[in-house]
Formats: structure tokens, sequence, C-alpha cells
């Protein structure tokens, strides 16, 4: 499969090969599932915490006796029926994490990116360096290359002017080649590569 290569200005550089191989039978799905649920889950903070019984504040001594008050008898002031009391199963701090294999991983992202790459929906700039770190530079660079709705953009490494540019854009998402994911990659609606960047994500997929 050959890339067409564009300028910040949206006219064309050339095109390039694309270097690992393709996704193109029905395998991978799984993958992708797996990596992105495990990903999802390790951003829940998993802090969630409910005092038992035994450990909200509150005296051990019996409410009244136990009969000839016409009560219902009652045993602690801490009794999860009561206003106050403890609570019966609720959530205690936990890790939300899951394990996925680095070969599954590996898997997810070529495939997600095969995805992407069969739908069009990736863009190769030959470079994004920007002169300023105003944002309407950078809104002048994504209307010329005719972005519109989500959009992440892949850089080789941090750029300060890009970072700066870039993150007062609420439909823009900033990573680098290092870093990307294979939740990045699904959640966007168009994904921008510097050349560098897709070079270097293609390494990655290149590696057994």
């Amino acid at each position: 499969m050959k890339l067409k290569i564009q300028d910040t200005k949206g006219k064309s550089q050339g095109e390039m090969e694309v270097k690992f191989e393709l996704v193109t039978d029905g395998s991978g799905t799984q993958a992708v599932h797996d990596t992105v649920v495990a990903f999802r889950a390790a951003q829940r903070s998993g802090t969630a915490c409910t005092k038992t019984a035994g450990e909200v504040a509150g005296t051990n001594k019996k409410p009244w006796r136990q009969k000839g008050t016409g009560r219902a008898r009652a045993g602690s002031f801490r009794s999860p029926l009561w206003r106050g009391g403890g609570v019966v199963f609720g959530p205690k701090p936990r890790d939300f994490s899951k394990k996925v294999g680095k070969a599954t991983k590996q898997l997810a992202l070529r495939k997600a990116l095969s995805e992407r790459l069969n739908a069009g929906d990736v863009v190769v700039v030959d470079d994004l360096k920007l002169d300023s770190a105003k944002t309407k530079s950078f809104v002048s660079v994504l209307s010329a290359l005719k972005l519109d709705g989500t959009t992440l953009v892949v850089a080789h490494a941090v750029d300060k002017n890009l970072m700066l540019a870039s993150r007062n854009v609420p439909t823009v998402e900033l990573t680098t080649s290092d870093s990307l994911n294979t939740y990045q990659i699904l959640r966007s609606d168009k994904l921008v590569f510097t050349r560098s960047a897709f070079e270097k994500v293609e390494e990655r997929l290149s590696k057994e």
C-alpha cells in the first residue's frame, strides 16, 4: 500500500510505501478487544471506599434493652439498617488493571492501524514544525489538510510549539510515535502522522 505525503499547506510531496505487513484477514479482532478493555480498565482509579459496620464511628453500647420497649430489638448504632451505619458489601480500593501479552498488544496495534489505513483515515505530512505556538497557525494547518471531526496527531517527538498550539483545540489529541496505542488509533476520526513518526511506528510493528 502507498500513502500520499502532503505538506502543511495540503500540497503533494510524493508517496511512501507502507513497510509493515497489513492485517487483512479476520485475525486480530480479539486482540484489539482485549487491549482496549485492558487500557480502559487501567484508567480506573479504583479508589472508591465505603466503611463497614466495624469501621464507622459509634459506640458499642446497645441502643435500648432487648425486651419491654415495644420497639424492634437493636444491638448497635452502627447497624447497616440505620442512617450513618456501615455499608454491606460496599466498594473497597482495588486494582482494575488487566494483563495483556506483548504479542497481543503488537497484533492489536497492527490490526487497528491496518483497518484505519484501508478505510483511508490516515494522513501523512512531511513535517509539522510550527514557527510559533499560536493556535491559529495550527488550525490553519488542519484546515489546509481538510480535517474535520476528531483528529489524532502523531509526532516523532514532543515539540513545544506543536504541543502549545494544539492543546486549546478540543477535537485534537497529540501523542508521539513511541506512546501511540490501539485505543488512540480507534478513537479519533482521522489520524495525522508526520513522515518520521509513521516510519517510527513501522519499526515498532516490524519487530517480532
